[in-house]
């Protein structure tokens, strides 16, 4: 079976890479879209578009599910994906893990770009998800971007700023990118100790999973990794190699530690 993952850049990986670890033996799609990336800041109808192009593109490949492990594509493009594919085509996407962060702390910071730290949608999760906790948005300028390009001093600067945003005494932070749980270990080392990271990537591999199975179909597969570059076919950037969920993509006879 082949499962597609749809995002602009790397925010794709840590995913992915959960796929690997649940069913090495699903065949995946990855399709990213340098051309056109970064998505966050592009119109409303273009990031439609775009990923609905995408989806359209991977089902003719002959992808049987589609994942997008992306926030943006997710609120923005998740709905008219599943319109233009029809119930028979799974489309999972991806909402930040405030729900579980708030369950167990009283002070939550949210990581995210500066987009979505100010939209409605991420206040919409808030209230709904907050469970009371005084939730704290952080934008972090520029992470995401550099991430996609392997700056790993840019990583650095990026998440000092942040760090130095969130409020003392918080001891949850929620990855509201899906980029960043690909520099986590530096997060981590960067918060103080005792604070607790959360992000959705396993729980939507998990989702994949589940969905795939109320399929009901044969879904095992040669546990191949393809790679369409704004719908050509080509490689991972070199610049995924820098993080363990990236190598083990490119090598599919390597599974995550």
């Amino acid at each position: 079976m082949i499962v597609a993952l749809i995002d602009s850049g790397l925010g794709m990986l840590p995913t992915s890479a959960w796929l690997r670890r649940l069913r090495p033996d699903l065949d995946l799609l990855l399709c990213l879209d340098p051309d056109g990336a970064p998505w966050g800041p592009k119109p409303r109808e273009w990031v439609i578009e775009r990923a609905v192009g995408a989806a359209e593109r991977a089902v003719g490949l002959g992808a049987e599910v589609v994942v997008v492990p992306c926030n943006t594509a997710s609120v923005t493009a998740l709905e008219h994906i599943r319109d233009r594919l029809g119930p028979g085509v799974p489309v999972v996407g991806t909402v930040p893990a405030i729900k579980p962060a708030a369950a167990v702390s009283r002070s939550v910071a949210i990581w995210a770009t500066a987009a979505t730290t100010v939209s409605d949608y991420q206040a919409d999760l808030i209230a709904r998800f907050g469970n009371g906790a005084v939730v704290t948005g952080v934008a972090c300028h520029g992470l995401a971007d550099a991430i996609d390009r392997g700056d790993a001093g840019q990583v650095s600067a990026a998440i000092a700023e942040a760090v130095a945003h969130t409020p003392a005494g918080c001891d949850a932070v929620v990855l509201g990118c899906t980029h960043y749980p690909l520099v986590e270990a530096e997060i981590a080392a960067r918060l103080p100790a005792g604070v607790t990271l959360f992000d959705s990537a396993e729980a939507v591999a998990a989702q994949t999973v589940r969905r795939i199975q109320a399929l009901g179909r044969d879904s095992t597969g040669a546990g191949a990794v393809s790679v369409l570059l704004s719908g050509r076919p080509g490689e991972l950037p070199a610049s995924a190699l820098n993080y363990d969920a990236g190598r083990v993509l490119a090598d599919p006879t390597r599974l995550p530690r």
